[in-house]
């Protein structure tokens, strides 16, 4: 399966001709931690764009926003989630995905080799700020 990955640390896949499966990236769930809850602000059918705000994960280390990394409909959240919420940490490109979305991919999403670059360069910048640069 061919992923497209987002700056935010997103990842997607097509799961039919029209709908995109989405969730975090390993990377993303690791700076999170366990997770622990999540929930969307956002009703299925509903419009979506790219960069908005869709719901929330909440892990022991930290919460966050949930970004669309697509444009289109909002075609709901993956089920399992609700009774297995570590699925995200422990299986984050497989069943631990977050949403679906009946659309296309935000422009900004890249390949795996430019997501790889893109991530050498967050580690870079969090090393710099432990070590006080």
């Amino acid at each position: 399966m061919d992923y497209l990955y987002s700056p935010s640390h997103g990842w997607m896949a097509r799961q039919d001709a029209d709908h995109w499966r989405i969730g975090l990236t390993k990377f993303a769930t690791r700076m999170l931690g366990e997770m622990v809850d999540h929930g969307f602000e956002i009703e299925a059918g509903a419009p979506v764009q790219a960069g908005q705000i869709v719901g929330w994960v909440e892990g022991f280390k930290a919460i966050s926003d949930l970004y669309c990394i697509a444009e289109g409909q909002f075609a709901g959240g993956n089920p399992v989630l609700k009774e297995k919420i570590t699925l995200i940490s422990k299986e984050p490109y497989g069943a631990g995905w977050l949403y679906l979305i009946k659309g296309q991919p935000d422009p900004k999403c890249v390949d795996v080799h430019a997501y790889r670059d893109l991530l050498d360069k967050a580690i870079e910048r969090i090393l710099a700020q432990q070590k006080g640069e």
